[in-house]
């Protein structure tokens, strides 16, 4: 691992940071009228992409029912839109750097829109997968490009500082809000209604980012650089069969062809990927980016984190509806008390970590969700939300909004300011990749584990599906917190404080909240 980047004080770092500073000023906007009213609007473009995000996991069970799903297809309609989402988003970055802002922005928001409307019109799987694949393409442009409109809108300083933490309250809202609309939307309106709410409030949206988004904040400068489609397509395709594979193993074995093929694919195509990333004049993923501070370390904890959360909120609303008999809104409603959670454990890690440092804080959030999903591993067939559920959620959420601010800090914590966006879309990028692969890792292990009950009526060979699912996803946070270890010995070191608090960055300027995967 490469030495991290000079310390402040040091005169390659100054003048890196005059440098930073001179480039921000040169290409600062002119002065933008109702300001509060952009900022508005572009923070309805990431609430848009929160709530499509979490709004169908409740729904799951209807629109298996409406399109003739199997087991496997319902995660792929989480699958198809997260892997597009995840895979892309560093190459939406790069678009609305070189293409313009706005305009890409415009752009994913029009491909959002129409692909919502065409899932909810979807009548065949593939229909309603290849929609939500065009939907995550939409999702990779409009939230980097917004996301950098609003850094252009609002230089560094307080205002800006405001801004973000505007940013990631409205990413939780979000998901917090898709959780519940998605119950009422599908026990009142029905399923298609979950994906009609979306391309509603994406065209929204798109009028209101032509009338009141000026395009002086689209004066950016052009690098002479291009994009790296070939990066882009190998890693997609990579990722794509990794996840085929995984999910097909559950219902073919691990030795079937095809599955086998699914797995030499994606070696094939990861490797023709970092062949191609190291010869493109303007890659992707420049690789040098994970020898940089805590880079290479927090994405991998991200990566496992994701993995888990992701199939908690698939799971869990399944568990509700197919064992306890719950409809949409009332699964919908019980996950509120977890983002509730999520909230207060996010506002409680800045302060623990100036009282234990920040390792402690982040070992204990990813240790309190692993103790919450061993409780949650003690469902039973015949059990209720306030015996079963809430309890474990509770403990899940807190240690969720704990880990994630660490996470987040540490991700991007001793890069060159260069790299900074780059870092920045980098742990969205793995959060979104491990939870797509984390799913079909779970999925593959409850269908086994219920296939292999037969014994047990219907009801309580899915709970030991469940079971098996929240048990694995606590080995997993287990061995997360093993693993962070590994970011102390990459952070930078600062001067220790008076409480000798561990060398790991502090939290965030401002994360986005998980509960925008709930």
């Amino acid at each position: 691992m490469s030495s991290t980047p000079p310390a402040h004080g040091h005169p390659a770092h100054e003048q890196a940071t005059h440098e930073q500073a001179t480039h921000e000023q040169a290409t600062r906007p002119r002065a933008v009228a109702r300001p509060a009213a952009v900022l508005a609007v572009l923070a309805s473009a990431q609430f848009a992409v929160a709530l499509s995000t979490s709004i169908v996991n409740v729904a799951l069970p209807s629109v298996r029912d409406g399109v003739g799903l199997s087991d496997a297809g319902m995660s792929w309609v989480v699958n198809s839109y997260g892997l597009a989402f995840g895979a892309l988003l560093l190459l939406g970055g790069r678009a609305a750097d070189l293409l313009g802002r706005r305009r890409v922005l415009l752009a994913g928001l029009l491909l959002f829109a129409v692909s919502a409307l065409a899932a909810g019109l979807a009548s065949t799987p593939w229909a309603l997968i290849a929609a939500r694949t065009a939907q995550g393409v939409g999702a990779a442009a409009i939230a980097p490009a917004a996301l950098s409109l609003v850094m252009r809108l609002h230089p560094p300083g307080p205002g800006r500082g405001r801004a973000l933490g505007v940013w990631g309250a409205v990413s939780g809202a979000g998901g917090a809000a898709g959780v519940l609309l998605g119950g009422i939307l599908t026990q009142t309106l029905g399923w298609p209604w979950v994906f009609h709410a979306s391309a509603i409030g994406a065209a929204v949206v798109l009028l209101a980012t032509l009338r009141l988004v000026p395009g002086s904040l689209e004066e950016a400068e052009r690098a002479p650089a291009r994009l790296d489609l070939a990066g882009a397509l190998t890693v997609t395709t990579a990722l794509v069969a990794l996840v085929y594979g995984l999910t097909a193993a559950g219902r073919s074995g691990w030795t079937d062809p095809l599955v086998l093929g699914a797995f030499g694919a994606a070696a094939v195509l990861l490797t023709l990927f970092v062949f191609v990333e190291r010869r493109h004049p303007d890659p992707l993923l420049p690789l040098g980016i994970f020898s940089q501070g805590s880079v290479g370390p927090a994405n991998l904890v991200m990566t496992l984190l994701g993995s888990v959360w992701v199939g908690l909120f698939f799971f869990l609303p399944l568990y509700q509806q197919q064992v306890l008999g719950a409809g949409p809104l009332e699964a919908g409603l019980a996950q509120l008390p977890l983002a509730a959670a999520n909230m207060i454990g996010s506002s409680l890690a800045p302060a623990l970590t100036r009282r234990v440092g920040a390792y402690r804080t982040l070992v204990a959030g990813l240790l309190i969700q692993a103790a919450g999903l061993l409780w949650l591993a003690r469902i039973s067939a015949d059990g209720t939300f306030l015996t079963d559920v809430l309890g474990p959620i509770l403990l899940i959420g807190l240690g969720l909004g704990m880990a994630f601010v660490q996470l987040t800090g540490a991700a991007v914590s001793g890069v060159r300011p260069t790299d900074a966006g780059l870092a920045s879309g980098l742990v969205n990028t793995t959060r979104q990749i491990g939870g797509s692969v984390g799913l079909a890792v779970l999925g593959t292990l409850a269908a086994a584990r219920t296939a292999g009950a037969t014994a047990l009526p219907h009801t309580a060979a899915l709970t030991e599906g469940y079971r098996t699912v929240f048990l694995a996803s606590a080995a997993v946070l287990a061995a997360a917190a093993a693993l962070s270890r590994l970011l102390v010995r990459g952070a930078p070191r600062p001067e220790r404080d008076t409480a000798g608090a561990d060398p790991l960055p502090h939290s965030p300027t401002a994360p986005t909240s998980p509960t925008k995967s709930l």
